[in-house]
């Protein structure tokens, strides 16, 4: 009953949003929120003001994606108000006019090296409106947005699913450098077929054939620095891999190796380097903001995430209050509880970059006063809905969170573990994409499943470093199905109401990934890794 009431809110919710006349997530995710609340309050018997703690908590906690999305909302709705996405895709028709040399520079480089520097669901919310701005139709875009960013994941945010999603275990740092490794290693593998098979959703399987030179030089350009940086390093194989494949991708692009010839259907205007550099300006300065405050090498990280309290006040029964210097805001001992919640203003993208970055460019572009008010109205309008949505969905994950080891989704998780037995590296991945659907961060699945990925392989005698390797590739192949990224992209393309329609696509590459994941950690990895 316990593991039947556990599943039982997932595939409501599944069925609320696929269901021909699906309910959009604004609407079903609050009330799988109640759902689940009925459940913990009822069957679990859990303590109201635990419950009251974690609903608290996620309500402090949805500030964080919520704003990410404000802010590439807002730089997207600058780079159309000040002609940057009109020049943009002047310079990339003249570059090749070819759409699957266009969607592999933006969709596939580019935004494989924003999810080595930002992650947070960034990659989609900037690559995608690039895509749409060239022509290509706002679902599908998404819908290849989510697919394409899965491959660089496990080290998105500076690596920050591996290091930190690993660390609670109190794994060695040789074991979590292997885990990188067979990590890399086995995502090198699944992205000979998941690009293709999101190119599939835009373009023809004829397109795809006659470029397929392009594709696999723009795949391979970004996959082997990856590849090689992550047997050493588990911070960097992303930023760099992007970083050499998108410069590797223009340039090949530009010599037209590999790619059918293609009549440019825009209007062949002739855009001079001046206004190419004025136009990469945004985006330049956005992603340098970015990598000087992720590298933690560099003073700004640690100055951005000091805790060190600065002022804190006490509200009554409702928590503590806290300000730290880092200006991270917290709320702590949420009714009396152990609970925490913060919200960390310097270091989420959000003020930083993306508000920082437009504010720096509105004079630079010369925008008006009536329309910066304009953008900045507007996007607050377009955060309304996704609002609703974030909302409910993190207070769906509290709530399932509660309770430790007995919690709903550690029931899931091990009940699955149980019924596999030794066959668990065929399953393992799917369990990490269970987390990262949840709680729509690699990071945040590996926090939460890596215990149990941890003891499975300990019972089951599999190699640990395997498993968790997989449980790393799940979190992010779950990407592509996780209500906070589809919420965010749809949000920034200002698509509604096809959150369901997105999972019955997306789902397809994610269960494709899991097999490909599953036949490379059973055949080939021990032929390299002595495990």
């Amino acid at each position: 009953m316990a593991l039947f009431l556990s599943i039982f809110p997932i595939v409501l919710l599944i069925y609320l949003m696929v269901k021909r006349n699906a309910l959009p997530s604004y609407l079903a995710l609050p009330w799988i929120a109640v759902v689940v609340l009925i459940i913990q309050l009822i069957y679990f018997g859990t303590d109201i003001t635990l419950v009251s703690a974690n609903i608290a908590s996620a309500i402090v906690a949805v500030q964080t994606p919520i704003t990410v999305i404000f802010g590439a909302i807002l730089f997207n709705r600058f780079s159309e108000v000040s002609g940057v996405t009109n020049t943009l895709r002047k310079w990339l028709g003249n570059i090749n006019p070819n759409p699957v040399a266009q969607i592999m520079i933006i969709g596939w480089a580019f935004a494989f090296m924003i999810e080595g520097a930002s992650g947070f669901g960034t990659p989609a919310a900037i690559a995608a409106p690039i895509l749409v701005g060239l022509g290509f139709p706002p679902l599908r875009v998404a819908m290849l947005a989510l697919v394409m960013n899965s491959v660089p994941v496990s080290f998105g945010a500076v690596g920050t699913p591996t290091w930190f999603g690993m660390g609670p275990l109190q794994l060695g740092e040789a074991q979590i450098l292997e885990i990188g490794s067979i990590t890399a290693f086995i995502h090198s593998f699944a992205a000979l077929v998941i690009p293709l098979m999101a190119l599939l959703l835009i373009v023809s399987w004829q397109e795809i054939r006659k470029n397929l030179v392009f594709i696999y030089i723009s795949i391979f350009a970004c996959v082997v620095p990856y590849f090689l940086l992550a047997q050493v390093n588990y911070e960097f194989p992303s930023l760099v891999g992007g970083a050499i494949g998108l410069l590797i991708s223009v340039l090949v692009a530009n010599k037209g190796i590999g790619l059918a010839k293609v009549e440019n259907t825009l209007e062949q205007t002739s855009v001079s380097t001046g206004e190419v550099v004025k136009a990469l300006f945004p985006t330049g300065l956005l992603i340098a903001i970015l990598i000087i405050t992720r590298i933690h090498q560099l003073p700004f990280k640690a100055m951005m995430n000091d805790a060190t309290s600065w002022f804190s006040v006490q509200l009554g029964s409702l928590g503590l209050f806290d300000i730290s210097q880092g200006l991270i805001f917290s709320l702590k001992n949420i009714f009396g509880t152990s609970i925490n919640a913060s919200y960390k203003l310097l270091y989420v993208p959000a003020l930083i970059p993306f508000v920082i970055t437009v504010l720096i460019a509105i004079p630079v572009f010369a925008v008006s006063a009536g329309k910066t008010k304009d953008i900045f109205v507007g996007s607050f309008k377009q955060t309304k809905n996704p609002f609703f949505a974030l909302v409910g969905a993190l207070i769906m994950v509290n709530l399932m969170l509660v309770g430790g080891d007995g919690s709903m989704v550690k029931i899931i998780g091990k009940s699955f573990a149980e019924a596999t037995g030794e066959y668990w590296t065929l399953f393992a991945s799917y369990l990490g994409a269970v987390g990262a659907f949840f709680s729509g961060s690699n990071t945040v699945s590996n926090l939460t499943f890596g215990s149990v990925q941890l003891s499975t392989a300990e019972l089951t005698g599999l190699s640990a470093s395997l498993i968790l390797a997989l449980q790393s590739v799940g979190g992010a192949m779950g990407n592509m199905v996780c209500i906070n990224n589809i919420v965010a992209v749809n949000s920034v393309l200002n698509i509604e109401n096809q959150e369901g329609a997105i999972i019955k696509k997306t789902v397809v590459p994610m269960i494709v990934y899991g097999i490909i994941a599953a036949l490379v950690a059973l055949f080939i990895v021990p032929i390299f890794y002595a495990l």
